[in-house]
């Protein structure tokens, strides 16, 4: 038996593609296998996975992937089908059953939504079901989409409880530098601090995909925080997760989990939850903050955007960098008559308020570590 209980792996467009257009079949079989080795060690295992777009490409035809909104979304809705069936086949080969679920950014940016989805992957997972995820390409808008599939992978991470995240894609893992314009590269193993790696992560990925290195480094900044560690490992070795859950580290880069890691809500209000605005704070109020103090009217000297009670809003420093996310418990208009005035003050302007918390610890993630 393993030690991991639960793990999720992403596999990119790129690991998926066949070199003559459409999607390889024997990629397909390949980790239908590997999953059905996986469940033999005791494992469960969630897979998140690319390739809607580039199957649809294939079926229809076409040369190459359609570049405006609509174009998109309808080679991803004949090609999610193909995706889900080639999948379905593959894994009954092995005595699994597979289910597709797909998610839209506002399936996890409302806390109810966020707990359905949660809840039924759980009770997939206790039927024995391999659940492949993929965002929900055909309707989702810009400002309402993760962007990429890494981003997905690791709030998929978060929300199934998952033990280790695997990021399959068509490099060895995170280098020293492009290793295609510099061979001079070398191949980073470990990763305990991200900040000293960002600055090397390159451009955006290939015409058939959305997620270039920068978007895996992001991807290790939730699941890290979330207290999972997540391994990057080339798709031709994807077998080796085999040995990464026997406790061998393979050939890859694995970032470790954050010291301070992020639990239960507080996972959704950092990543999960879109904010509706921004409270600006003096150096003061960081500074309270980073002591693990709630956010007062006092502290702060400004605002952007426009909000309800209970929403999620950002918090910035001076320098308009985001220090935390949290509920906050005044509306916008009522906070902007009580901004940098004392606690008293803002309880006389606003009788019917709770507390004298602008936005309570409990309700609060940091964003920005001591």
């Amino acid at each position: 038996m393993s030690d991991f209980r639960r793990i999720v792996i992403k596999i990119g467009s790129s690991s998926l593609n066949h070199p003559e257009g459409g999607l390889d079949d024997q990629a397909i079989d390949r980790i239908a296998q590997l999953v059905a080795e996986i469940r033999k060690f005791g494992v469960e295992c969630v897979l998140v996975s690319s390739g809607a777009v580039a199957a649809g490409v294939g079926k229809l035809n076409l040369k190459s992937r359609p570049k405006n909104v609509a174009g998109k979304q309808a080679v991803a809705a004949v090609g999610q089908g193909v995706l889900i069936e080639k999948y379905a086949l593959a894994l009954e080969a092995h005595g699994l059953v597979c289910a597709q679920v797909l998610l839209s950014r506002i399936d996890l940016a409302e806390a109810s939504r966020y707990r359905n989805a949660q809840n039924t992957l759980e009770q997939l997972l206790r039927f024995h079901v391999v659940p492949i995820i993929n965002e929900n390409d055909t309707v989702a808008v810009e400002e309402l989409c993760f962007g990429d599939n890494d981003r997905l992978s690791a709030l998929v991470a978060g929300l199934v409880h998952g033990d280790l995240l695997v990021i399959l894609t068509d490099v060895e893992g995170l280098y020293s530098a492009n290793p295609k314009l510099d061979p001079e590269a070398k191949l980073i193993t470990e990763v305990k601090d991200l900040s000293e790696v960002v600055g090397v992560a390159g451009g955006p990925g290939s015409s058939l995909g959305t997620g270039g290195m920068l978007t895996k480094i992001k991807a290790a900044e939730i699941a890290t925080r979330f207290g999972i560690g997540m391994f990057l490992l080339h798709s031709r070795h994807m077998e080796d997760i085999t040995k990464l859950i026997q406790g061998e580290r393979p050939l890859g880069t694995y970032f470790l989990p954050a010291e301070h890691r992020i639990m239960g809500r507080k996972r959704w209000i950092a990543y999960g939850g879109l904010s509706e605005g921004s409270i600006f704070i003096d150096q003061g109020a960081v500074n309270a903050l980073l002591t693990g103090k709630s956010l007062l009217a006092s502290g702060i000297t400004g605002l952007e955007g426009t909000w309800e009670r209970k929403e999620l809003v950002r918090i910035n420093s001076p320098e308009g960098i985001e220090v935390a996310r949290g509920l906050v418990e005044l509306n916008s208009d009522e906070l902007e008559k009580v901004r940098g005035k004392h606690s008293d003050v803002m309880l006389d302007l606003i009788p019917n308020l709770e507390g004298k918390e602008v936005v309570h610890r409990d309700n609060m993630t940091m964003m920005l570590e001591c």
